[in-house]
């Protein structure tokens, strides 16, 4: 993401009152707010609101939009410094994009949208530390912006389906699956091209983020293809989560050896949650639906 403009400092003021990031962005909404939410915490993150929609997150936690255009290949490096350097304005930079016929108009729209839904979905991993609000800062944001609603309850929808797939979805970030022995060329004919990317990328080593970074696409679309995978008897992953990872919400019973047949995802109920909470530090399976 480009570095701010030539500007002042972003001056932090007092957060409204309360209870959770996605009330305080409600509130913020009905101020028509434009300026930075910085959210503490791991992997926490920075929201940039336009008139009360959000229009970008950026965290650690997720690839933001700079890499999903450049990292799957959509903008070349040399034309998205060419664009940086005549248009320094985060904000303008889209248009510039789009005029210089680096991207369509509707597919920035896509791309812009799809980084806040799963900027906001790799925040709700974990809890919030904390949250501030500061002046506007310039970002490559979608048009005209996420109702913050609908970011919330889009998150529910994401982590209640994980959970009933595969379990709690913190847990499955930190997992580093590896092929099965056999999942070469030939066990793998037939995999849509999505799958195919993602099994070519697991190595042992490399978490759903780090596949997801990779590959600059969106952390939750990794975790569904992971499952996916793991169906078809593709891959497999210790249950113990690695050292330098965060912790763990909940310990998980190791696995058995995979199975030689594929097998349908596990299915596991979804726990009772107390109403009120969303993204950060959104609990698991807090809504239904698919």
């Amino acid at each position: 993401m480009n570095a701010p403009t030539a500007r002042n400092a972003p001056t932090a003021r007092n957060a409204p009152t309360a209870r959770n990031v996605p009330a305080l962005l409600l509130g913020l909404r009905e101020e028509g707010f434009s300026g930075t939410v910085r959210v503490s915490g791991h992997p926490g993150g920075t929201i940039h609101l336009r008139d009360g929609l959000v229009g970008a997150i950026e965290t650690p936690g997720a690839p933001t939009v700079t890499s999903a255009l450049l990292t799957s290949g959509r903008i070349g490096d040399e034309a998205w410094l060419a664009a940086c350097a005549t248009e320094p304005d985060a904000d303008r930079l889209g248009g510039r994009l789009v005029a210089a016929g680096l991207i369509g108009a509707a597919e920035l729209e896509v791309v812009c949208a799809a980084a806040v839904f799963d900027g906001a979905f790799a925040m709700a991993l974990s809890p919030p530390g904390g949250w501030e609000l500061s002046d506007r800062e310039p970002a490559l944001v979608a048009e005209p912006g996420v109702e913050p609603r609908q970011l919330t309850e889009e998150t529910s929808r994401r982590m209640a389906l994980l959970a009933r797939l595969w379990g709690a979805p913190g847990e499955l970030t930190r997992v580093r699956p590896a092929a099965v022995a056999g999942s070469g060329p030939r066990r793998s004919d037939g995999l849509a091209r999505r799958h195919q990317d993602v099994l070519d990328h697991v190595n042992g080593r490399r978490t759903p983020r780090d596949i997801a970074f990779a590959l600059g696409r969106g952390l939750y679309a990794v975790m569904l293809d992971l499952i996916r995978l793991q169906t078809l008897d593709l891959v497999r992953w210790d249950a113990k989560a690695p050292s330098d990872s965060r912790p763990s919400t909940a310990a998980r019973a190791p696995r058995t050896d995979p199975p030689t047949a594929a097998a349908p995802p596990k299915v596991v109920p979804l726990p009772k949650r107390t109403p009120g909470s969303g993204f950060p530090g959104h609990d698991a399976g807090q809504r239904g639906g698919s």
